[in-house]
């Protein structure tokens, strides 16, 4: 097939440090390439990819000091890809609901993937005004809070099968991975450490929209002795930091739409106590692959219990659920279901297998 991706300038594909999103559409692209496809990938100058790169704007905006309206850039890049689209079988968006009104008036069969929240009020008229528009879920859980959208598959993310591999390090702490932000309460991780008589490492992006959140509330917890606050890794560092941990702790507090941090520590055998919010009970199997708890007590009492837990299992049940070729396989039969839907089949909506 020919596939174009359109990936958001905010990071470059894949992404330099933080940046989910930009990197699982990264390892989407290379695995449709390395399985025959002719794909071009729209994006920032900056990427890299075994595709054929689209550049849209040299650097990814967040790099991009000069660019004060991201926005713009967006239309510009959707406006090339409809002028473009004959070139393509497929077109698949990850730009949220920005392509549906455009996308909708041509003819090349289209699918975006949702990669966030959708509990906010103003997403239901806005679904319902789209409500023809093919969709994807990175979990069912992600789903709850719209029905009147066009959901036609579950697809859980994936990421290289050997990127993340467990190291012959002894764990010995307690990890925290992601991003600093009230939804993702590192505060939590840090008492729940303490209840625990364990040390926590911290390996997360500060963005500047929550640096008052961190100074304010953050920072003096992390002064304690027994946080070890270490910033941003790459993917190279993420290894040695996960098979080091006791187990990851996630102590969101929002409706988490996935959690690629969870896939990540299951890639390196190592347990994830993560709080029932979201997708959690989807992603974590409870007792084989960690704990999905309800709140500090109950993550102390998990912690308490992880050495019942087995790091080959664990590193097994993420070779079987979620690999970057499955998520491309996945994907694949959604792109022939459009396809054949545009041409006049009926599409059946799914929902993610165990």
């Amino acid at each position: 097939m020919r596939i174009a991706q359109i990936s958001p300038l905010t990071e470059a594909v894949p992404p330099k440090l933080y940046g989910g999103t930009e990197r699982v559409i990264s390892w989407l692209t290379d695995e449709l390439v390395a399985l025959g496809h002719d794909v071009s990938l729209f994006a920032s100058g900056d990427s890299v990819t075994t595709a054929k790169l689209e550049p849209m704007w040299p650097r990814a905006l967040r790099l991009d000091g000069s660019v004060r309206d991201p926005n713009a850039l967006h239309m510009m890049m959707i406006e090339e890809v409809c002028r473009r689209a004959g070139e393509f079988d497929m077109l698949h968006f990850h730009l949220d609901y920005y392509p549906f009104s455009l996308m909708s008036r041509q003819q090349t069969p289209f699918v975006t993937t949702l990669h966030g929240r959708l509990d906010l009020p103003e997403h239901q008229p806005m679904f319902a005004t789209f409500s023809s528009v093919p969709v994807v879920s990175i979990s069912n859980s992600q789903r709850r809070p719209i029905h009147a959208a066009n959901w036609v598959a579950t697809v859980p993310h994936g990421l290289p099968e050997r990127l993340l591999m467990p190291q012959p390090v002894k764990p010995s702490y307690l990890a925290f991975l992601g991003r600093i932000s009230p939804e993702k309460r590192v505060d939590r991780a840090v008492h729940i450490a303490e209840r625990c008589g364990l040390p926590l490492r911290i390996a997360a992006k500060i963005d500047r929209a929550d640096l008052d959140y961190f100074n304010d509330e953050i920072s003096p917890l992390i002064a304690n002795p027994n946080v070890d606050f270490i910033g941003e890794i790459t993917d190279a560092q993420k290894p040695e930091f996960l098979s080091g941990a006791l187990a990851l702790i996630v102590p969101i507090d929002w409706p988490e739409p996935f959690g690629l941090v969870m896939i990540e520590a299951m890639a390196c055998g190592t347990p994830v106590i993560a709080y029932n919010r979201g997708s959690v009970p989807e992603i974590i199997e409870d007792g084989v692959t960690g704990f999905v708890v309800e709140d500090e007590l109950s993550a102390v009492a998990a912690i308490r219990d992880i050495s019942k837990l087995s790091r080959e299992t664990i590193r097994r049940r993420f070779e079987e659920r979620f690999t970057a070729r499955r998520m491309a396989r996945d994907y694949l039969s959604i792109y022939r279901e459009i396809c054949a839907e545009k041409a006049g089949a009926e599409i059946k909506p799914r929902l993610v297998a165990g």
